[in-house]
Formats: C-alpha cells, sequence, structure tokens
C-alpha cells in the first residue's frame, strides 16, 4: 500500500470519529467538570488508553472474527497482517455480512436523528418536514429493513441476519443513549464519587464508539489502519474534552455534518454488500465535503449573529 492510500482512509476516519463523537466530548467535558482535578488526570490518560487500545482496538478485530467464521479468535487478530491469500480470500467472502449490518445500524442512526430528535435545521424544509412527520419513523424503519431482508435473502441468507443484527444492535445502544442525559444529570446533582463518574464516563464511551468502529469499515477493512485513524480521532476529541468544548459547541451544525456523513457512510455499506463497486476513498472525499459544509454553514451562521 502506498503513502497515499494509507494517508487517505486514515484521514478520513480520525475526521469522522471526531466528529461523531462530538456529543460524547459534551458529556466528558460537562462531567468532568464536577470531579477533582486528580479524577480527571486520571481519567484522560488511562480513559485514552481503555478508549483507543481496548474499545476502538479490539471491537474491529471481534466483528472481523464474528463474521468470518472460518477464522479462530486470534486468527482474525492476525489476519489483517497476514499476507496469506487464502486469508484475505475468507475476509473477502464475509465482508458482505458485515457491511449490511454495519450499513443497517448507520441508515437507522440517521433516520433517527432526522425523524426524532431536536436539532438545529441546517437544511430546513428537509428537516423541518421529516422532523414534523416524526412518528412515521418505526414504520419507515420497518418497510425499510424487510425490503432489504427480502433483497438480501436471495443474494445470501446471511447477509439477511446481518440486516436484522444491525437493527437489534441499533435499538439497544439508543437504549443507552437514551438514558445518558438522564443518568448524567442525576450523576451531576446527587453527588456520587469520583470513581463512579469515572466509570459512568468509560461506559458512554463505549456506546458511543460502536457508531464510529462501525462506520469505519466504510473507509476500509484494514484492522490496523482503522485502529490507528479512530485513535487520532478519539485522541482529539480528549483534546476538545479539555479545553476546547465551548467553541465546539457554537457551531451549531457539526452535529448536522456529522449525521449525514454516518447517511452516506451507511448507504456506501450497504451498496458495497450487493456488489456494487465504491473506491475506499470515496468515503473520505463525501466526509470531508459534508463536514466542511456544515462547517462553513455554522460559521456563516456565527457570523450573523456577532
Amino acid at each position: 500500500m502506498d503513502l497515499f492510500s494509507l494517508l487517505i482512509p486514515i484521514i478520513g476516519l480520525s475526521l469522522f470519529e471526531t466528529i461523531s463523537s462530538i456529543d460524547n466530548a459534551i458529556i466528558n467535558a460537562e462531567v468532568l467538570s464536577g470531579m477533582s482535578a486528580r479524577a480527571r488526570r486520571w481519567f484522560l490518560f488511562w480513559g485514552i488508553i481503555f478508549a483507543v487500545f481496548v474499545v476502538r482496538g479490539l471491537l474491529p478485530w471481534v466483528i472481523v472474527w464474528m463474521t468470518t467464521p472460518s477464522l479462530s479468535f486470534i486468527g482474525a487478530l492476525t489476519a489483517t497482517f497476514s499476507s496469506d491469500p487464502k486469508v484475505a480470500e475468507a475476509i473477502e467472502s464475509s465482508a458482505p455480512i458485515l457491511m449490511m449490518g454495519g450499513g443497517i445500524f448507520l441508515l437507522f442512526l440517521f433516520l433517527h436523528w432526522l425523524f426524532l430528535e431536536s436539532k438545529n435545521f441546517g437544511l430546513p424544509v428537509v428537516e423541518k418536514f421529516f422532523y414534523a412527520n416524526g412518528l412515521w419513523f418505526y414504520s419507515v424503519v420497518s418497510v425499510l429493513l424487510t425490503v432489504i431482508v427480502w433483497i438480501s435473502l436471495k443474494k445470501h441468507p446471511m447477509m439477511a441476519f446481518s440486516a436484522v443484527i444491525g437493527s437489534s444492535a441499533f435499538f439497544i445502544t439508543h437504549g443507552f443513549k437514551s438514558s445518558a442525559e438522564k443518568s448524567e444529570k442525576e450523576l451531576l446533582s446527587s453527588g456520587a464519587s469520583d470513581l463512579s463518574k469515572i466509570l459512568y464516563l468509560e461506559v458512554i464511551d463505549a456506546t458511543f464508539s460502536i457508531d464510529g468502529v462501525l462506520g469505519a469499515f466504510a473507509f476500509t477493512m484494514s484492522v490496523p489502519i482503522i485502529l490507528l485513524g479512530n485513535g487520532l480521532g478519539a485522541v482529539v476529541v480528549r483534546q476538545l474534552t479539555i479545553g476546547n468544548i465551548e467553541r465546539v459547541k457554537k457551531y451549531i451544525y457539526l452535529k448536522n455534518g456529522a449525521m449525514y456523513s454516518i447517511l452516506f457512510l451507511g448507504s456506501f455499506m450497504i451498496l458495497k454488500s450487493f456488489g456494487v463497486h465504491i473506491p475506499e476513498w470515496a468515503s473520505t472525499v463525501v466526509t470531508c465535503g459534508v463536514v466542511l459544509f456544515f462547517f462553513l454553514k455554522s460559521k456563516k451562521a456565527n457570523g450573523k449573529k456577532k
């Protein structure tokens, strides 16, 4: 792999991880503000080790292992470093299964935001319409899942099963996320210990990281590159948590950029699972373009306020 082919997915991965973790950074900053200096230092150092090497490092290998039955767990761990053509063929053959589950997860994540979550309207005509018809979310995702499963059954039964798993994973993680704000308020008002707050932040971080890990496979199937790109993004998120989170909040449409990136990445993954060829650089170019658009839109809105 040449330098250009290596840098493109890393740039896209780190940007996507950063932009999709803004909510996580905001929660971290608010909880950390009520902790002792020693506890904050402990979390910011050991928390990044756990976030990068345990969650964002181990989870992609677990996903590869689960979607490639011919590989053992250790085999999945070493497979991405192997030049054995049989190993590469095994991973390539299981890619549609992985792509389908991850794509459904990301697509449902976007649709939930579009229909049900309060937001700053970056594209007012579109977003206001869907938000006003939020009750249709469950009907839309149910019909969408039914159609995709039906088409997938004709191609490979495991793709259909993966689509159902992706749907289940979304609703399970959504349950954790939806209780995050309530738990955060209770935690801050109850005078909980620093240890309780650290454990809470680690659980929340693990939950929020699933979006970035699944979306990473739209950029590349190479786990070492995913680890590097997501790791860089996680470091940036920690830096935002420390000192720049209030500045980030001023860019009111960044969340929109993250969610539209998720829409494109999820769509790419589903299309790839059906055999549509999409070059790896497309995910990085689209992510950068979408984020830049909403960043400039946020900057313009801030200029009008001033």
